[in-house]
């Protein structure tokens, strides 16, 4: 089996058909996780809006996948508390939580914790930064949060290292072979890769190779800004209203970080796939919202960095909102047997990936071999509570041992931030890191998190990882100069 894309789907269908003994191959044309899978709220979620939409089995599905992300991936995906602040009548209070007691029962409990009401000083407590005029108190209840490229990451390094997939990164698909298959281009040359069925796992991109289907895909950009912890100074995550259009908005403190960022919009896209930018419009929606609740005022001269992702919405009736669309998925096989998955959600990719697999079981003919990642670790899952293990798990101790042969590895990767020296190298080394980007974009998210202190530490990043990758200095100068064009342009 050949799965085109490198995103949380692709290698969440690797990794279930791998698991189950099929031989499986995954090429992503850039870097795993490039695209969405690195763009999103970084939200393991049930998402409590969609009971607004009548949509529970989702809800339930997407509770069901937190806890088992919970239990797979401790290291990555951990709980966090979110705090909903109530302003004027009581009735409304009521409603949300109303809300909050029908996510408890359809299965956020499983977490451990129920929501709870919080007096107007319990949440000025947790949440400082909140306007206390007309404040009559606040919901505190419990989801999940995960780097999500890490988690992409972690998810194919499982499939490798665990289960004989194969995976190539930076490595296109020129074109599609007769049958199944297609020719990959990687490190500059044609390689066929002959397969029995191909999956279709390309996200936004999927009505491009969809084997001449129509058209499924529906994109929503999603943005979301970064600024110091410092001007908002907030204990837990944050549920505000927009009162430009009555949604709702996540103001989160992104962990290990002295850090905060701000999002989602939810608006539909009709601009280049590859290039989805964060504009001043974007911003200012952003800011405007969060300073209707904040005792400070934010302006765009605080933001450190950003970040613009598009949903792979599958596509519905016209008139419909995007933030109206529905985050299920919807696996089908075409004419010419390229099985596509579309359409879903980051918390659900497991559910997604195991349907997809059933599929291609179905067109292989195969007896139906159940889905074993229900229960199934992820590479490095294991406790731990410093910076190291809460990326890496388990496999910290291959980074501590390098930083024990040389404490240089120690010091900070980009100023400001938590990163080490180490974690370049181990990126180039151990996780297919291959350029700048790689591993300030993705193996740590410096650029999201400090983007101008990023550009600055780029020609460092360059002379650490390229004896590593055989760079000459033309090709580490090339790459610092990239990197800075990239951050730049947004």
């Amino acid at each position: 089996m050949l799965v085109i894309g490198g995103g949380i789907t692709g290698a969440g269908v690797a990794l279930d058909a791998a698991s189950r003994g099929l031989r499986t191959a995954l090429v992503e044309r850039d870097d795993f996780g490039a695209g969405t899978s690195s763009k999103s709220s970084k939200l393991v979620h049930g998402g409590l809006r969609y009971l607004s939409q009548g949509d529970y089995g989702l809800v339930a599905q997407a509770l069901a996948e937190r806890q088992r992300l919970l239990h797979n991936a401790p290291h990555l995906v951990r709980p966090l508390p979110f705090l909903i602040p109530t302003y004027g009548s009581r009735t409304k209070s009521r409603a949300i939580s109303a809300a909050l007691w029908t996510y408890d029962l359809i299965g956020g409990f499983r977490i451990g914790s129920l929501h709870r009401r919080l007096s107007v000083a319990d949440t000025l407590a947790r949440a400082p930064a909140l306007r206390s005029e007309r404040l009559a108190g606040g919901l505190l209840y419990l989801d999940a949060y995960a780097d999500d490229a890490r988690l992409t990451l972690s998810v194919i390094r499982t499939a490798v290292l665990d289960h004989l997939a194969v995976a190539a990164n930076h490595a296109g698909v020129r074109e599609r072979l007769p049958g199944a298959g297609a020719v990959v281009e990687v490190g500059g040359r044609d390689i066929e890769v002959r397969a029995s069925v191909v999956v279709n796992a390309t996200g936004v991109w999927a009505d491009t190779i969809a084997g001449g289907e129509p058209a499924t895909i529906r994109p929503a950009k999603g943005v979301h800004v970064t600024v110091p912890a410092a001007l908002v100074p907030t204990e837990v995550a944050l549920v505000l209203p927009v009162p430009a259009d009555g949604r709702s908005i996540f103001v989160v403190p992104w962990p290990g970080t002295d850090r905060v960022y701000i999002g989602t919009t939810d608006t539909d896209y009709g601009g280049p796939l590859d290039a989805p930018t964060c504009t001043a419009e974007d911003t200012a929606y952003l800011l405007d919202a969060v300073n209707a609740s904040l005792r400070t005022t934010l302006s765009a001269g605080d933001v450190v960095g950003d970040w613009a992702g598009l949903r792979p919405l599958v596509a519905g009736a016209g008139s419909e909102r995007s933030a109206d669309l529905s985050r299920r998925h919807r696996v089908s096989r075409g004419a010419d047997g390229t099985v596509t998955v579309a359409g879903g959600k980051l918390t659900t990719y497991r559910a997604m990936a195991a349907d997809t697999v059933d599929e291609v079981q179905a067109a292989l003919g195969r007896p139906g071999t159940p889905s074993r990642t229900a229960k199934l670790a992820l590479r490095g899952a294991g406790a731990g509570d410093d910076h190291l293990a809460s990326r890496y798990g388990t496999e910290a101790r291959v980074l501590r041992a390098m930083i024990a042969g040389d404490p240089s590895l120690a010091e900070p990767l980009v100023p400001t931030l938590p990163y080490q020296r180490a974690e370049a190298l181990y990126a180039a080394r151990y996780e297919m890191a291959a350029t700048v980007d790689d591993v300030l974009a993705r193996r740590t998210r410096s650029l999201i998190l400090a983007r101008d202190a990023s550009i600055d530490a780029a020609a460092g990043v360059a002379e650490l990882i390229g004896p590593e990758l055989g760079w000459t200095d033309a090709d580490a100068r090339a790459q610092v100069q990239a990197y800075r064009a990239g951050a730049e342009a947004g």
